[in-house]
């Protein structure tokens, strides 16, 4: 029997933060108690002590995998420093996003597969204790796509495929609504010309009117098969808000605008915005602020998207917005964990995994100053 004390800690309960300490026994939280504590021991020195972190939605691997245009870095070093980098910002439960769904007739936009070889090497890497953290997929099933079914099949329920997001990326529609942004973004990423990138709006509107719709219904289907959670995707109006409904949507990832995030309220489905979005101040796209919406009451999780360590900052400054430090907290621990169905972390609770972070206070930032797994330190 194995057994850590973490002391002297103002531990972010639920709804409260209390003074005291922290019994870990067996991978567990055994204990919370306000009494003295042994000398043996690890004196908090008053640092916040808080549940892991629990992200559901990140392109973080991504940037590892390919860390410059037409670079592609060997997949186990990437894994393993995405999976350090997770660890080093408070992040202990991931769910990697993989994108299933190709597209390989187009010279110009097209991209190929890789979720399915990428899912291998990171359970692989789990089964050999090579991850510090715990590790679960999330596979994003792009509908305007090729090759979505037959990518989709390929995966089962021994994967550990915790969520579905239905995207469609179509130009005109959700995040690329507005053509002259997804003109900016796509030219400037490719390198596209006027002439180019009008053939790809027209193949790419033609290929979605063609198969979106038994793409989405194969992706529901799959979603159900595997037993995972199904989330939407930049959900713009009222009405694809009820559609992900009746589709059996219980989180909404990045909605667009206010109107869908109040129909989100209304329709009872979770909305997550991008920690990076609220930092800054705003969307990169163009699209609704997650500071409107936390202060319109319409944001119950956080996402940190693309910049890893945005997750806590964001947090910190959501319980700063709303006077309310834990309810900002479970943005990024109990609420994202219970929309993923998982019962045994995102809070600190006697019988729970002992997924735990000491956090500093710098202002309105965070120092992680600690980091454990399953009551074991990897940070």
């Amino acid at each position: 029997m194995t057994q850590t004390i973490l002391a002297n800690a103002r531990i972010l309960l639920a709804d409260e933060i209390v003074t005291g300490n922290i019994v870990i026994r067996d991978g567990l939280i055994d204990d919370i108690d306000t009494g003295t504590a042994p000398q043996s021991a690890e004196d908090m020195q008053g640092d916040l002590v808080m549940p892991g972190l629990v992200e559901l939605h990140t392109d973080n691997l991504e940037r590892h995998l390919q860390p410059r245009p037409r670079v592609d870095w060997p997949h186990a070093s990437a894994i393993i420093a995405h999976d350090a980098e997770l660890a080093s910002v408070g992040i202990t439960t991931v769910f990697d996003a993989l994108r299933v769904g190709s597209i390989f007739s187009s010279n110009n936009a097209g991209y190929g597969e890789y979720a399915r070889a990428l899912a291998h090497e990171i359970m692989g890497l789990r089964e050999m204790g090579a991850l510090k953290i715990s590790h679960r997929l999330h596979l994003r099933a792009e509908v305007c796509s090729e090759t979505l079914i037959e990518e989709l099949d390929k995966f089962g329920t021994e994967d550990r495929i915790g969520i579905v997001s239905l995207m469609d990326h179509t130009p005109g529609q959700r995040q690329f609504r507005d053509i002259t942004k997804l003109r900016d973004y796509v030219m400037g990423k490719r390198g596209m010309s006027e002439t180019q990138f009008a053939e790809h709006i027209a193949s790419q509107q033609a290929l979605s009117a063609r198969v979106s719709g038994a793409h989405e219904e194969a992706a529901v289907k799959a979603a159900r098969r595997y037993g995972a959670v199904i989330a939407s995707h930049d959900d713009t109006t009222e009405d694809q808000v009820v559609t992900s409904r009746e589709k059996g949507v219980s989180f909404a990832e990045f909605p667009t605008t206010v109107e869908a995030a109040r129909a989100c309220r209304d329709q009872g489905i979770l909305v997550m915005m991008g920690a990076p979005n609220l930092i800054r101040g705003g969307s990169h796209s163009g699209n609704v602020a997650a500071a409107d919406l936390a202060q319109a009451d319409l944001l119950d999780i956080l996402s940190s998207d693309y910049v890893p360590s945005s997750l806590l900052s964001a947090s910190l400054m959501l319980g700063d917005l709303w006077g309310d430090l834990p309810r900002g907290i479970r943005t990024v621990t109990k609420a994202p964990a219970e929309a993923a169905r998982l019962t045994d972390r995102g809070d600190i609770a006697i019988g729970k995994r002992a997924d735990l972070i000491r956090v500093h206070r710098v202002g309105a930032a965070g120092a992680i100053r600690g980091t454990w797994v399953a009551g074991r330190r990897v940070g």
